[in-house]
Formats: structure tokens, sequence, C-alpha cells
């Protein structure tokens, strides 16, 4: 018994000094990215590299502001991506409900036909969009940005397991008293899936906000310019500017921050609830 237990809490010790090691090499660029931020041109570059700035450089935030249209950048960054994250929320949810509560002929060939889509890479549809864009006149528009992307088969697929584990019971409930189909999504699938649409919400935001080469490829003047693109203009041909651009990307990562702790329980509980049941 005494042996047990001794292995039971140096096992326990050992997952908690793991669990500090790998959070500890995760957050690290991190960090390093908020300490570049602060550092002189010069200090960035000598070797060997230091951690901590000699001094705290807070000018560089206003450099980044005054050199380029940064706040333009932020504010095609944050509206193109809370579009496209409500709009495929939304169709998600919509389209997820169908494939987990209707009965319908080729349901479940039609599923898997969308799932498919999620092994195409985005470079080979990449063209064929940018040409029907362009024969829409979309180029350099927020059109462009945001309606190739109102829709996610993941976003469905993540929604649909969810959904196929609640019980059936309350839809049955609800329908006995009247509820029609939307009735039912809007005031009980929905309330009860919160978790999952955090989650969700969460990897749709972080995954527009980091967008970066269709920005590129269908956008042609700064005004139209998102922040991922922006930041680009911080690398020259003698180098790159990483004291400038580790301020711009430290306040191009706050909303995510914000994001994650503002939705930090509801997206524990949907990574732990959401399986694969359905």
């Amino acid at each position: 018994m005494t042996s047990y237990r001794t292995g039971r809490f140096f096992g326990r010790w050992a997952s908690y000094i793991l669990l500090a090691t790998v959070s500890l090499v995760m957050i690290f660029p991190f960090i390093w990215m908020v300490f570049t931020a602060f550092k002189g041109n010069q200090e960035v570059y000598v070797y060997p590299p230091t951690f901590f700035p000699q001094e705290f450089h807070w000018d560089n935030f206003s450099h980044v502001l005054e050199t380029v249209p940064f706040v333009r950048f932020y504010f095609n960054s944050l509206l193109v991506t809370i579009l496209i994250t409500v709009s495929q929320v939304i169709t998600s949810a919509l389209a997820a409900y169908a494939f987990a509560r209707l009965e319908f002929f080729g349901r479940d060939f039609l599923f898997i036909l969308y799932l498919a889509t999620l092994v195409i890479p985005n470079q080979v549809t990449m063209l064929p969009l940018f040409l029907l864009v362009s024969r829409l006149g979309w180029i350099d528009t927020y059109q462009a940005l945001v309606v190739p992307f109102l829709a996610n088969a993941f976003a469905v697929f993540f929604l649909r397991q969810f959904f196929a584990g609640l019980p059936r019971e309350l839809e049955d409930a609800a329908r006995v008293d009247g509820a029609g189909r939307l009735r039912i999504l809007m005031q009980i699938i929905l309330p009860l899936a919160r978790p999952a649409l955090a989650t969700i919400t969460l990897f749709i935001f972080l995954s527009e906000w980091d967008s970066y080469l269709w920005p590129l490829i269908v956008t042609n003047t700064q005004a139209m310019r998102t922040l991922p693109i922006g930041l680009r203009f911080f690398v020259e041909e003698s180098g790159a500017q990483l004291n400038y651009m580790m301020a711009g990307a430290l306040m191009a990562v706050i909303p995510i921050i914000l994001l994650f702790f503002a939705a930090q329980r509801q997206f524990i509980e949907g990574i732990a609830m959401t399986g694969t049941k359905g």
C-alpha cells in the first residue's frame, strides 16, 4: 500500500511537471513576441539574443499606427471576420440540425458528400473561385472577402455531432405542445448547444482572423487590406523590422485573447462534450 501511494504521488508530480513544461514551451513564443515588441531596432539583432529588453520602447506602437494605415487594416479584419463568423455559425447550425434530426431522401449520402469537401485543399479551389469573383466584379471589395466563406463544412460536421447526441425526448415534448422545427431549434437545441457554438465560433474567428493568402489575392489597395497583409509592410529588402512587426502582432492578437477568455468555459465544455455519436 505504501509503495502504491508513493508511486501515485510521484506519478502525479511527474504529470504536473510534464504539463508545466509543455505549457511553457507553448507560451514561450508569445512571451518572446511581447518582449520583442518593446525592444529597439538594434537590440532585436544583437548576438547572443536578449530575452528582456534593455529599454522599453513604447513608441514602437505609435510608430506602427503612424507608418501604415493600421487602424484601417484592423477595421477590415474585424468586419470581415465578424461577418464570416456570424454567417458560418448561422448556416452551420441550420444545416447541422437538418442532418441530425430531419429525415429526407439521400440525407446520409449528401452529408458524406458535404464532408468530402474537407479533403480538397484550398489551393485547388482558389483559382476557380478567383475567376468567379473576378467575373462578378468583386475584386478589391468586401464581397470577395466575405461571400465565398459564408458556409463551412467542418462547422456543420462539428455541430451535427453535438446535435445528434442531444435527447430526442425534449423535441418530442415540444412538438406535442405545438412547436415547429424552427422554434425547437431556437428555444431548445441552440441553448443546449452553447458550448459547441462557443467552440466553433472561436475556431472560425481564429481561422478567418489569420487568413492571409485569399485577402492578398483579391485585394489591390491598402484600403481593403487586412491585418496579416498589413504586417508585411514592415518587411523590407534589408530585412524585417521585427520590433515593429511584433508590436503590430501584439495589437492584432488582442481580440483573440479577449474572445477566448470570454468563451473559455463554454469552449472547454464543447471540446469535452462533442463526440462522434450519430
